[in-house]
This record gives C-alpha cells, sequence and structure tokens, in this order.
C-alpha cells in the first residue's frame, strides 16, 4: 500500500473488495507458508491457501462493516488455515492408502541465491525442515508452526487451539525439542547462522535455535509474496 491508502482493516471494513485483494496481497504468502510447513506438499498447500482464502472472502461478506474493521487479519486468517488443514487431515485419514509422502521436490527456492551450489544446499535443507515437521505429532507440529511460522501470539495460538497459554508453550517448547533431536537439523544448525547464510569452520559448533532456522525460508516467502 502507498501513503495514502487506507490501513487493511479499515479498507476491510469500506470497501470489501480492495480490501479482500489488499489482504491477499500481504497475508498470502504467510498462509502458504504455514500451510507447506503443515503438509508437507506444495500442491496441498496451494490448494488449502486458495480454500482458506475463499472461506475468508466468504465469512466477511456475512460481517458488517465494524467487525471486519476490528479483525486482527494474520491471526484470523490463520484460524481459518489451520482448521482447513484439520478437515484436509481427517479426510485424508478416511482414505485407505493414500499416501503421506513429503514433496520435497516441489518445494521452490528464493530467487537471488549465490548460485546453483548454495541453491542445492538451500533446496536441501528446506526439505529436511518440512520433513522433520512432518514427523512431529499433530498436537505439536500446528503450534510450533502458527508460532513460529507464523509468527503469532502464544496468546493467539492459544486462542486459535481453544487451550491455556501454558499448555501452547509445552506444547511448542516438546515440538522444537523434537526438532532439534533430528539429526539432519542439528547439522544444519552447525553450518548455518539464524540467518541462513552459511558460517566459517570455526563457528560450526554453533547452537543456533531449530526455531529461528524453521523461520528464516517464512521470511522469504513473505517477502516474495508481497513484493
Amino acid at each position: 500500500m502507498d501513503e495514502t491508502t487506507p490501513p487493511l482493516t479499515e479498507l476491510l471494513a469500506t470497501d470489501l473488495d480492495d480490501g479482500f485483494t489488499e489482504l491477499v496481497r500481504t497475508q498470502a504468502g504467510t498462509v502458504r507458508a504455514v500451510l507447506l510447513r503443515l503438509s508437507g506438499s506444495a500442491r496441498d498447500a496451494d490448494d488449502l491457501g486458495q480454500e482458506t482464502f475463499l472461506r475468508a472472502y466468504s465469512a466477511l461478506r456475512g460481517y458488517p462493516p465494524e467487525r471486519r474493521g476490528q479483525l486482527q487479519p494474520r491471526a484470523w486468517l490463520l484460524t481459518i488455515a489451520a482448521n482447513v488443514w484439520r478437515n484436509h487431515v481427517r479426510t485424508l485419514s478416511r482414505r485407505p492408502g493414500v499416501a503421506d509422502g513429503i514433496e520435497v521436490t516441489t518445494i521452490e527456492i528464493p530467487d537471488g541465491c549465490p548460485g546453483p551450489e548454495q541453491l542445492a544446499l538451500d533446496g536441501a535443507r528446506r526439505a529436511r525442515l518440512v520433513a522433520a515437521l512432518s514427523r512431529l505429532p499433530d498436537h505439536h507440529r500446528l503450534p510450533v508452526v502458527l508460532r513460529h511460522i507464523g509468527e503469532l501470539s502464544y496468546q493467539e495460538v492459544a486462542g486459535i487451539l481453544d487451550c491455556p497459554v501454558g499448555t501452547v508453550k509445552a506444547q511448542v517448547s516438546r515440538g522444537l525439542a523434537a526438532l532439534r533431536a533430528e539429526p539432519g537439523l542439528a547439522a544444519d544448525r552447525g553450518a548455518y547462522g539464524a540467518d541462513g547464510t552459511k558460517t566459517t569452520e570455526t563457528a560450526n559448533t554453533a547452537n543456533t535455535a531449530t526455531a529461528k532456522t524453521a523461520h528464516e525460508p517464512a521470511r522469504t516467502e513473505r517477502k516474495e509474496a508481497t513484493g
């Protein structure tokens, strides 16, 4: 938005169509990043993201302007996205024989990387992260992703999951501990810093938190989505 464009919630309240266009422009990257880490599939993330925004638009049409103006857009959208994903998981569980593979070959690599070798390394890192997240139980994966990929507060995650804040903190802590125990991610933390750049050999013992390593690709995707 330029300096003359009203804030997003004000735009949603006064002009739903323009406001929704801005909502998609600013939040689509976050929604897709969260759904990619939850589903492990770029194809599913795209499909679930479309369903999320369809549901969002349908809901907004039924809201009075004052309610649209009071929304917390990211937390509200990620609540819908979480419900869409959970419905997707329930549907898959009722389909015997459906593959639960992780489509690591479809994960996108951001532009501007140093070269082919670095592209391959970054793609492999991201694939290992997505695969590791997919191995977390749902009750740990969802709060970890909402907190560290969606960048929601513990209070906002607790609202989405309808549970106490203390429960969310415990689930996130256990989920991150499980990720830190993954051998591949432990090696990545030794070779890369929190900003995703390769460290020197003397810094290979750095204990960068897995949550920060997980968070870097999401920031890149959101930057690309918002231009």
